[in-house]
């Protein structure tokens, strides 16, 4: 799997004699990283399976298309993230409930959850995320947990490199306020 780049396997993918076989491999790689970034903004294991798969098979439909004008993984990134939010809007209005209602029971389900291991402090850390206002927290997940630039936040986001800087500013604070406070 790691024989191949990201563009040969793209290539091999388009000419190659076998696209299942490169679209594996692409989704081997990236699986669990999509999987966290996905599952930190829906927060439940289960909901955060059924969003990945829609994000691959997304990928799938959209690879022929795909111009790589940007890196694969901030296109498949940008996939994961629309998907998560359009699931988490399904889910708000599916149950005709305000988006504040929807951050208090994602943080209930933290507490709940046997999947997620940490002891008090990482619980607060998580509710304070959860706290943000929905951009700030893609923003802060992105940088403090998958390491990406503001570069390729861009791309995901398409939003400025200064207004994501200004956003997870924004968010630090209020994280740090929140965990003083609680």
């Amino acid at each position: 799997m790691t024989d191949y780049s990201d563009s040969e396997l793209l290539k091999l993918f388009r000419e190659g004699d076998n696209p299942n076989y490169a679209f594996n491999l692409l989704m081997r790689r990236y699986q669990q990283k999509v999987y966290y970034h996905i599952r930190r903004i829906v927060i439940d294991h289960d909901d955060a399976n059924d969003v990945v798969q829609n994000t691959f098979i997304k990928a799938w439909s959209g690879l022929t298309n795909f111009r790589e004008d940007s890196q694969f993984f901030t296109w498949l990134y940008r996939i994961a993230t629309n998907e998560s939010l359009t699931f988490l809007k399904k889910k708000r209005t599916a149950f005709f409930i305000p988006i504040i209602n929807v951050e208090k029971i994602l943080a209930e389900k933290l507490e709940s959850d046997s999947l997620i291991s940490g002891d008090e402090i990482q619980l607060k850390l998580q509710k304070a995320i959860l706290s943000l206002p929905e951009k700030q927290r893609l923003v802060f997940n992105m940088k403090y947990y998958d390491e990406m630039k503001y570069e390729e936040m861009s791309e995901v986001l398409g939003t400025s490199v200064g207004a994501l800087k200004a956003s997870y500013h924004h968010a630090v604070k209020k994280i740090e306020k929140f965990v003083k406070t609680h």
